[in-house]
């Protein structure tokens, strides 16, 4: 790790301290998860990953609707449309 000097702006100096009471973390360790979080914004999307971690996001939600229901009934309307 490198050391890095940064100013702060008081409201920021007040806010970061009462988040550090909060959560029983560092200064330190609170910047470096923010500063972490912001390149995570910037970094080039994994697409096969991302889609790997939402499998089965929604496997054993019962509040959805019957998508093979709705997608049969959809079938059904645009083949009698080109008839």
């Amino acid at each position: 790790m490198q050391r890095t000097q940064i100013y702060l702006t008081n409201e920021e100096r007040s806010s970061l301290n009462t988040i550090t009471k909060q959560t029983g973390k560092s200064q330190s360790q609170l910047i470096r998860e923010a500063v972490d979080y912001f390149i995570s914004q910037f970094r080039p999307i994994n697409r096969k990953a991302s889609l790997q971690q939402a499998k089965g996001l929604w496997a054993k939600r019962q509040d959805l609707p019957d998508f093979k229901k709705i997608r049969k009934e959809l079938d059904r309307k645009l083949s009698s449309r080109e008839k």
